[in-house]
């Protein structure tokens, strides 16, 4: 972490890899204005808290303003998409919609690498925070797998679309089975959130949407338990090739 207004923009305007910012609500002197501004800029994401919160977040000095680094650097999906095709294979992502726990993150992650997914995507709003308890629970996943933070998913969506990429959306409101769905193209699973599943949004931007069949009498798998489930079924779809 890195605490203080100064300090805080000096790290955006070096280049470092920033997480989240964290200001101070009802701060709006000069200095923090300047401070928003240069996050703008620099596309860094930010967030006004009460002070209770910040002071959870750390006991130190923090004047208001306490920075996240990111345990990663990341990547361009443009290059990752190019890359994928230029090698003569199907791109393959997981796009994580509003997954706020770090312990589930972390699966996800550890899955994904395992595998040999593209990549995962995410916005830069709304999920688990990438720190080093991410990296811990990933098992060192995230250290080898690539990772995009998007500033608009919807847009996101649209290119992978219009690179001939599926998206299948992983949701209890759909009527046809994981099971039943040909992916064995390029193909971009989304999983959604712990408390709400995929955002509507979203999933009426999905060219696919698909259940894992459910016979217990609980409603719905853990969202790292049903990654797992999804992933593994394009990857014997695939014929293990990748």
């Amino acid at each position: 972490m890195i605490f203080g207004t100064r300090a805080v923009m000096e790290a955006i305007k070096s280049g470092r890899q920033i997480e989240k910012i964290y200001i101070q609500t009802g701060l709006t002197n000069d200095l923090v204005k300047e401070l928003v501004y240069t996050a703008k800029q620099y596309k860094a994401p930010y967030t006004f808290i009460p002070q209770e919160k910040l002071n959870r977040l750390s006991s130190k000095n923090h004047q208001g303003v306490i920075c996240v680094l990111s345990a990663i650097e990341y990547a361009s999906l443009e290059n990752i998409i190019d890359k994928a095709f230029s090698e003569g294979r199907d791109p393959f992502f997981l796009i994580v919609d509003r997954v706020t726990d770090v312990r589930n993150f972390g699966a996800l992650a550890r899955t994904a690498e395992c595998a040999n997914l593209d990549g995962i995507i995410l916005a830069d709003k709304g999920n688990a925070p990438i720190t080093g308890d991410a990296m811990k629970t990933s098992a060192g996943a995230l250290s080898h797998l690539a990772v995009c933070r998007v500033a608009d998913m919807k847009k996101t969506i649209q290119l992978l679309k219009q690179s001939g990429i599926q998206i299948v959306a992983c949701t209890e409101k759909a009527s046809e089975h994981l099971f039943a769905i040909d992916m064995n193209t390029p193909v971009a699973l989304i999983l959604g959130s712990e408390e709400d599943g995929i955002s509507p949004e979203l999933l009426k931007q999905a060219d696919k949407l698909a259940k894992i069949p459910i016979k217990g009498k609980i409603e719905s798998l853990n969202v790292s338990v049903a990654a797992g489930i999804a992933i593994y079924e394009a990857v014997r779809q695939k014929g293990f090739q990748k």
